[in-house]
């Protein structure tokens, strides 16, 4: 296939251009800055600003899908209107540019706990994750609510598990949907690398169209 990856550089987008790469797909990786990216087989760089539906859409047009690891970055100034300004303009250039289907990778804030209770509103979130997070995960949130109403995009939104950190690729994980994932009395995790084989296996064979899921590594 022919994908363009927004954010191919972050802790995230660069695991699944890794993933992406090694199942054979022609990938373009939609940077800020294209230095950063080494040449690879399979690999188009590309310098564009996410947060220009313009520039997005001319980006992305030709590709038969769209990966979106995009974050402006944890310590960027105006974290929540940056991270929205973001979202809503790679839709809008998705949109924009004649390609169906999307993936956005967000945050596990907006993954429930308890009937009405997100993860990001408990006081256990604002207690353990650093404050300037918080906004961010706030603006995934909102994103996702955001994308709910799109009707014209075959969008999916995979939230990962609450604990997110490198490690091996094991090739395999288990799904959930709208509710966190645990392991035992504690909340589960997944490697980066295994995030990245679930968002390569939706992208080759969607099961969650117009529809959020979530991923933790395996009991």
């Amino acid at each position: 296939m022919k994908i363009a990856l927004i954010g191919g550089t972050g802790f995230v987008g660069s695991a699944v251009l890794t993933e992406l790469l090694q199942r054979g797909h022609q990938v373009t990786a939609v940077v800020r800055d294209v230095a950063k990216l080494a040449p690879q087989a399979g690999l188009t760089a590309l310098a564009a600003d996410a947060r220009d539906a313009n520039a997005v859409a001319t980006a992305v047009h030709g590709h038969d899908a769209v990966v979106s690891a995009f974050n402006p970055g944890w310590n960027a100034p105006e974290l929540y209107d940056q991270f929205l300004r973001g979202s809503a303009a790679i839709a809008s250039g998705v949109e924009a540019s004649g390609v169906k289907r999307l993936l956005v990778v967000g945050g596990a804030g907006s993954l429930f706990v308890a009937p009405g209770l997100q993860l990001v509103d408990t006081p256990e979130f604002a207690s353990h994750v650093p404050a300037n997070v918080v906004p961010g995960a706030k603006a995934a949130r909102d994103a996702l609510t955001a994308l709910r109403d799109n009707t014209a995009l075959d969008w999916t939104f995979l939230s990962p598990p609450a604990l997110l950190a490198p490690g091996a690729r094991s090739g395999r994980y288990r799904v959930g949907g709208e509710q966190l994932l645990m392991a035992g009395a504690q909340p589960a995790g997944i490697s980066v690398a295994d995030l990245a084989v679930a968002i390569a296996d939706e992208i080759e064979q969607p099961r969650h169209l117009r529809a959020r899921f979530t991923v933790a590594a395996l009991d």
